[in-house]
């Protein structure tokens, strides 16, 4: 059981990370590059899950992607399925609150690059596309990995909105936070015990070797 939840979470929160590294670093330099009517209201939207409950923000959700939902119905209308309780709801959720961690710190990692750097490889005739990828993607590195680190630890520890609109299945859609709440609330202690150090273990972890990776990165 303690198997199943883990290899679920880890699924669940190595694709919401993917996602919200390309999302983040895509509206990050949005919100760092560009100047638009309306910016900061993308930017207070964008910033809301992070400010709103967890299961406020899974109530949405269900709102937008459940049966009778703004795009839940005309997906289950059209092809008889709904995304509601399975495993990619948990995915969305993950994404979906964590992904403001990742949009700030890219935003401000963008914002730290100096812009003459850009200005002179477009000068030198390369395009948009090609600046970003050789000096801007490389200058804000550093940045763009602790977004993703932080997103990464935030979407392993959600709860409130993938319960909302994952629910709690065994072996589908039970994430190790659910898995915890599901044995402390069933009295199984030695199963609640071993999930969370199994997920304190993991998380650690990763943020340690992130750390060792940055320095070493300054160094070099």
């Amino acid at each position: 059981m303690i198997w199943d939840t883990l290899k679920l979470s880890l699924l669940v929160v190595s694709i919401a990370t993917i996602l919200i590294g390309l999302i983040g670093t895509a509206f990050g330099f949005l919100l760092a590059r560009r100047t638009f009517r309306g910016k900061d209201i993308l930017d207070a939207v964008l910033t809301l899950p992070m400010i709103l409950p967890p299961t406020v923000t899974g109530y949405y959700l269900i709102l937008i992607l459940g049966k009778r939902g703004l795009l839940g119905r005309p997906l289950y209308d059209l092809t008889g399925w709904s995304i509601t309780f399975t495993w990619q709801a948990a995915v969305i959720a993950a994404t979906v609150i964590a992904l403001p961690l990742m949009i700030k710190s890219a935003r401000a990692a963008i914002e730290s690059v100096n812009v003459e750097y850009e200005v002179a490889s477009r000068i030198m005739g390369k395009s948009e596309w090609e600046t970003f990828l050789r000096i801007t993607l490389p200058l804000a590195g550093r940045g763009l990995l602790a977004g993703i680190v932080l997103s990464f630890a935030r979407a392993f520890g959600e709860f409130g909105a993938t319960l909302m609109i994952a629910g709690n299945i065994p072996g589908k859609t039970q994430t190790m936070t659910v898995g915890i709440w599901e044995a402390m609330v069933s009295g199984e202690d030695e199963r609640a015990k071993w999930l969370a150090l199994i997920l304190t273990c993991i998380s650690v972890t990763v943020v340690y070797l992130t750390n060792r990776l940055t320095r070493s990165n300054k160094s070099n």
